[in-house]
């Protein structure tokens, strides 16, 4: 690490002494160490510093002692009502924040608003950040894998291309394509890259970019470019226009009441039920998915109880997935089922 890096980390360990000192009033030289991540020694150096470049900062020996500021000193944000104070803390997201690489940004910033407000705004702000918290993934789902989403946000903050493979579909194959990243939108716990092509501006699914480099030409971006109106204004099109894949299932009519977990419930509010031909005891779905992977790990956590009628090509993909599994598990010896 070079010397000019050097002293970027330092100062910001120092200012960040500084907020934690506004905050907390006092903490020891251990407490310190321990959230800054460095030694007690480091921490008395950086005292010392503060305390020769002015700043009204001392150390009490004894049980009760610690590091400390002098009462009375600190910087203020000015303007903030309280409400204001509440949405910033409110407005944190930490888990996206994470994914682009901002986890430590995000909360070096959470805590020098804390460390400015006056002491009746930083109580309701603190009050907000402990009695909210925001979870975008649905039930019984993971936020995808995204392993290329801090590369392309940098892209997008320096206005460079990115050379990706992108996964169009379960069977749609993979294309090579050069993107303008223009802004980054999670939705329901899924990350978009919104980027122009050579033709147009189109949106990719980050968790389905297989590969990524940045390469060395840069772009200048479309004037005028508002990511939240083409955002809104894609998106409306999308779902007015969008071609669903339609499947029908057979399943026993006792198992409709608990069918719906495992389906979702964007499947399930366009279903529609019809009684069964062969069966009085079984009843038909009709559903309607928006990707065919969705539609494959839709009817791949059903019931066994439950048959896909149609389409063909989604029966065939179940009966590929049951031999890739079978051949997964024959491997080796035989296993007896326990009972």
């Amino acid at each position: 690490m070079n010397v000019a890096i050097l002293s970027i980390v330092r100062a910001s360990r120092l200012v960040n002494v500084l907020l934690l000192l506004q905050t907390r009033s006092r903490m020891t030289a251990g407490e310190l160490a321990e959230e800054l991540e460095v030694s007690v020694r480091t921490i008395y150096r950086d005292v010392d510093a503060l305390a020769e470049a002015g700043i009204p900062i001392y150390a009490e020996r004894g049980p009760h002692g610690g590091v400390r500021l002098v009462d009375g000193y600190r910087t203020r944000l000015t303007g903030l009502t309280a409400e204001e104070a509440e949405a910033v803390f409110l407005s944190g997201v930490p888990g996206p924040a994470a994914e682009l690489g901002l986890g430590t940004v995000v909360a070096a910033a959470r805590l020098k608003v804390m460390a400015a407000l006056p002491p009746e705004l930083r109580t309701r702000a603190g009050r907000v950040a402990e009695r909210f918290h925001l979870d975008a993934p649905g039930w019984f789902q993971s936020s995808d894998e995204v392993h290329y989403l801090e590369l392309i946000a940098g892209a997008v903050w320096e206005a460079q291309r990115v050379q990706i493979t992108y996964q169009r579909g379960e069977r749609a194959g993979t294309v090579e394509r050069t993107i303008e990243p223009l802004g980054l939108v999670l939705k329901g716990g899924v990350w978009y890259v919104v980027a122009r092509t050579s033709d147009s501006i189109r949106t990719y699914r980050v968790s389905r970019v297989l590969e990524a480099a940045l390469l060395a030409e840069r772009f200048v971006r479309p004037e005028g470019f508002d990511l939240a109106a083409h955002w809104e204004e894609s998106r409306t099109a999308y779902e007015r226009g969008v071609q669903r894949i339609d499947v029908l299932v057979r399943l026993p009519a006792d198992q409709l009441s608990h069918f719906g977990d495992a389906a979702g419930d964007r499947a399930m509010a366009d279903s529609s039920r019809s009684a069964d031909p062969a069966d009085p005891d079984f009843v038909r779905l009709r559903l309607a998915f928006d990707w065919a992977d969705e539609a494959i790990a839709a009817v791949l956590r059903l019931p066994d109880a439950v048959e896909v009628i149609e389409p063909a090509w989604l029966r065939q993909a179940i009966v590929d997935s049951a031999r890739r599994i079978l051949a997964r598990y024959s491997e080796g010896s035989a296993v007896a089922l326990p009972g």
